[in-house]
């Protein structure tokens, strides 16, 4: 491939962006790619929004994705998702885990969480929506999310055959976690068709 793909992931600290982007990246380093990838924290530590930036191709001068850019913007929490639309090229996709983090403005009263979010954004762009949480819960453990998006993000990007995920999650995540993170990314695997 010697087009650059662009991912932007985004979402709200503690959902183990970091840890998703980072099995991503190390994934396409193995299989030959040259990869960049960028992160920004922001107030992670206090929930606010984090967000990483993979560029793989057979040649990347730049960690950075610029505003129109992104090949596909995958959204680990709803709200998130409307922050991060002008990254995407016109022609890119959305992919949004249905799942809800009220921010402190909103836990507060402050603000209300805004409706009709995944519709609008549907009507702008092509977008896919899943419950990666509910499929997290089932598996008894929350945290698996971001492994599942993950699953769901190599499958559908073609890179299910010519990597060894299962060697780069054992890598990866603690030793006593591996076992459900290796079931979570199969999972996510499966949602796509």
């Amino acid at each position: 491939m010697t087009e650059v793909k662009n991912i932007l992931l985004c979402g709200v600290g503690g959902q183990g962006i970091i840890l998703a982007s980072k099995i991503l990246a190390i994934g396409l380093i193995k299989a030959g790619y040259d990869v960049k990838m960028s992160e920004v924290h922001g107030m992670a530590q206090r929930g606010g929004s984090v967000t990483t930036q993979v560029r793989f191709g057979e040649k990347v001068y730049s960690p950075i994705i610029g505003k129109g850019q992104a090949d596909i913007l995958v959204s680990f929490e709803t709200m998130e998702t409307s922050k991060w639309l002008d990254y995407i090229k016109p022609e890119g996709q959305v992919v949004i885990n249905d799942y809800e983090i009220p921010s402190a403005p909103i836990l507060s009263g402050a603000a209300t969480y805004p409706v009709g979010v995944i519709e609008d954004i549907s009507q702008k762009i092509h977008t896919t929506v899943f419950k990666a949480s509910e499929l997290a819960n089932q598996m008894g453990n929350i945290k698996t999310m971001n492994v599942i998006i993950v699953g769901a993000l190599v499958k559908a990007l073609g890179l299910d055959n010519s990597i060894n995920w299962e060697e780069v999650i054992k890598e990866n995540v603690k030793e006593k976690f591996v076992d459900i993170n290796l079931k979570a990314f199969k999972l996510g695997m499966d949602q796509v068709k």
